[in-house]
């Protein structure tokens, strides 16, 4: 069973950076994508930033592009989500899931996706 815990989470001020993690154990393949979700309360999950573990290929979200970067370490089985020039808006609780079929479409929504660690909050405040 695929597991996956993300860390990395806490206070920052506007402008600041932070670098989220999430550590993938129980694979049974090497064909996944990893994504970035992040979801206020009262709001869909929406996505942040995906990578295929074959390729490297990324995929961002519109209010993120050109601020974040996701990156991975396969020896590791580890997805770095590194989020500069944060804004309060980013203000959310950040979670990180698995696909397991490959690059396709179904990668740009949440219910794309089998498995979620349990989440890491970001605050954004001064």
């Amino acid at each position: 069973q695929v597991q996956l815990v993300e860390s990395g989470g806490g206070l920052v001020q506007p402008g600041g950076s932070l670098t989220l993690s999430c550590e993938v154990s129980g694979l049974s393949s090497r064909n996944y994508v990893i994504g970035w979700f992040r979801q206020a309360p009262g709001k869909e999950r929406e996505v942040v930033a995906c990578i295929n573990s074959r390729d490297g290929s990324t995929l961002y979200g519109d209010s993120v592009k050109g601020r974040f970067t996701i990156s991975r370490d396969n020896s590791k089985d580890t997805v770095h989500l590194q989020m500069y020039f944060l804004k309060p808006e980013d203000t959310d609780v950040y979670y990180c899931g698995i696909h397991p079929r490959g690059w396709d479409p179904w990668i740009q929504v949440a219910d794309g996706y089998d498995s979620w660690g349990e989440g890491t909050p970001v605050t954004v405040s001064s």
